[in-house]
This record gives C-alpha cells, sequence and structure tokens, in this order.
C-alpha cells in the first residue's frame, strides 16, 4: 500500500465502474433494478479503506476516524438519528474477556405506510486494525458492505419505503459481533416490529463473479424472495452457506447471527474467503468495481422486494 496512489487508483476505478459495460448494462430492460450512484460507492470504499483509517478497529483512533467520515455521509444523504443521536455508543465484553468500548451508527428511513414497522439495513464498518506495525484495510471486509448500505440509504432517501428502514452501521464485529448484540440487548424498537435483518459483509470482489445469499434454507419465509431476487439479480446469485455445521455456515458468522438469536428473520449476502481476507493486501484497489457496483444493487433490490412483500413473523 502506498498512500499517496489512491487518488489514481481511485479515479481509474471510478473511471471503469462508470464505462463498463458489465455496470451500463448489467440487467436489459426487463426490470427496473434500483439505480445506485457507482461514483459515490467506489469514493466510500477508498475514503473507509484508507491508510488513515489504521484500519478502523474497535476503540482506536482509527475506528473515530471512520466513525466521524461515515457521521458526515450519513447527514449528507439526509438522514435522520435513530434515536436521540445518531451515535449509539456500547460497552460489551468481547473475545479474550476484554470490555470494548465501540459506537453503532443507528439512522432511518421513515416509511410512508407502516413506519412502526422495520427492515434494518447492516454492515459492520470496523476492521482489524494494524499489526507488527502493518495496517489492515479492509477494502473487501468490510467497507464494502459499508459503502453498500450507504448507497442503498440514499436511494431508499429518494425512493421512500412502505416500511421503516433502520441503517445500522455496526462497530465491534471483529471482536464477536459485538455492535449487532448491543443493539438488541435492549433494542431501540420493540423486537417484534423488526422484519428482517439483511446484513452485508464483504460484497466487493469474487474471482467467480459469485454473491452468496444465506437464510432461505432455514427460513422458508425467506426463501420466496431470494428466489425472486435471484431471477433478476444483475450477478450471479446463490443461495446457500445456511446450512450444515462449521464455518461453511455462515448464520453466525457476521452480524446476522445476533438476529438470529432473538428469533428474528434475517438474510446474509457476502462472497466466500479470498487470499487477502484479513490481511493487509485487501486493499481498495483489489476490488472489482463492476462486481462490486452489481452486487450492491442486487441488495437494494432484495430490500425493494423485502419491503413490498415482508413475511409474516411466526407467532408463538
Amino acid at each position: 500500500m502506498v498512500h499517496r496512489r489512491f487518488p489514481v487508483l481511485l479515479a481509474t476505478l471510478l473511471t471503469t465502474a462508470l464505462h463498463s459495460p458489465s455496470v451500463a448494462t448489467a440487467q436489459p430492460a426487463r426490470i427496473a433494478l434500483p439505480t445506485l450512484d457507482s461514483a459515490q460507492l467506489i469514493r466510500d470504499l477508498f475514503a473507509l479503506a484508507d491508510d488513515s483509517m489504521e484500519g478502523r478497529r474497535v476503540g482506536t483512533r482509527g475506528g473515530a476516524r471512520a466513525r466521524t467520515y461515515l457521521l458526515a455521509r450519513l447527514k449528507q444523504i439526509g438522514l435522520q438519528p435513530l434515536g436521540d443521536s445518531v451515535s449509539a455508543p456500547f460497552k460489551s465484553v468481547g473475545r479474550g474477556s476484554t470490555e470494548t468500548n465501540g459506537t453503532n451508527l443507528l439512522a432511518v428511513v421513515r416509511g410512508t405506510r407502516e413506519p412502526d414497522r422495520y427492515i434494518v439495513v447492516s454492515a459492520h464498518y470496523d476492521h482489524v486494525g494494524v499489526r507488527n506495525g502493518q495496517v489492515y484495510p479492509g477494502a473487501d471486509d468490510n467497507a464494502s458492505g459499508t459503502s453498500s448500505v450507504l448507497a442503498i440509504a440514499a436511494w431508499l432517501t429518494a425512493h421512500p419505503p412502505a416500511h421503516s428502514v433502520i441503517i445500522a452501521l455496526w462497530d465491534g464485529e471483529e471482536s464477536g459481533l459485538l455492535g449487532a448484540r448491543a443493539f438488541l440487548a435492549p433494542p431501540p424498537v420493540p423486537l417484534e416490529k423488526i422484519i428482517a435483518n439483511v446484513n452485508l459483509d464483504m460484497v466487493g470482489r469474487n474471482a467467480k463473479g459469485e454473491l452468496y445469499v444465506a437464510g432461505g434454507a432455514p427460513q422458508p419465509s425467506m426463501q420466496s424472495l431470494i428466489d425472486a431476487t435471484v431471477g433478476v439479480a444483475p450477478v450471479k446469485l446463490i443461495p446457500g452457506h445456511d446450512t450444515g455445521t462449521g464455518q461453511d455456515n455462515w448464520t453466525n458468522q457476521s452480524d446476522q447471527g445476533a438476529f438470529q438469536a432473538k428469533g428474528i428473520p434475517w438474510v446474509y449476502f457476502g462472497v466466500e474467503d479470498h487470499p487477502d481476507y484479513h490481511q493487509p493486501t485487501d486493499v481498495p484497489h483489489r476490488i472489482e468495481p463492476g462486481f462490486f457496483f452489481r452486487c450492491a444493487t442486487t441488495v437494494a433490490e432484495f430490500v425493494r422486494r423485502l419491503d413490498a412483500a415482508p413475511p409474516r413473523r411466526p407467532t408463538s
């Protein structure tokens, strides 16, 4: 990583994203997919994965810098705080029984028809920080998911949803899903009013052009929405990684696991691990801008469909 080269790389990726045929013609006229700002999507990723953010580890100076950037972007988009403030500090005990101070960022797009029911669209903005003097930028993990949530939030403000959408940027995921767990204990809205969590974690690159969507197999109520999205997605969207045991089952591998534990429906979008996962080489110029843009668009389309026809929560 050479910090001074990032503006040049950013310009190159912006040109690729804006002029790539795969982006411009990602989906024929058979359906109008959400239109996201591809240039801003890339700019946000570069900003969050810049060396100045020092790997965005929870409780560090770099994490605070990332938070300052995100607060400014949420304000620029025009989002309102979910509570008294967008910033929601928390204390939690993470891995190794270490007390951790983190801060979630919680904003909301108010629904036009049922504002007291909520879809939570989320991504964690923290990463693993600096190790042995090397910055771990976390471009794919998870500047990509965070930037995508910002893009989806901007689209939702221009296309108000029927149900309220909570825009949640979690802190402390890398230390044990701390931010998502803090959000739910106690929750800022009644648990029974949460329709579902849509979580993004690593959506910026894949050598095969594959994006996975987990959550359908264990939750039949979500399967029809997933299947419908697969049919129109501008990316190769593959349902899976939500059955069996071990790390191949992603149910508890990211923040959606906190919602699963509370019995709240969830869907997770992400790619399989790549050689740069949790390495200092997870840098912005390794992101595949066309694929990244199509992934964000796919998740926006799923959110649109979920808002239009939310599955009923099972009652006890």
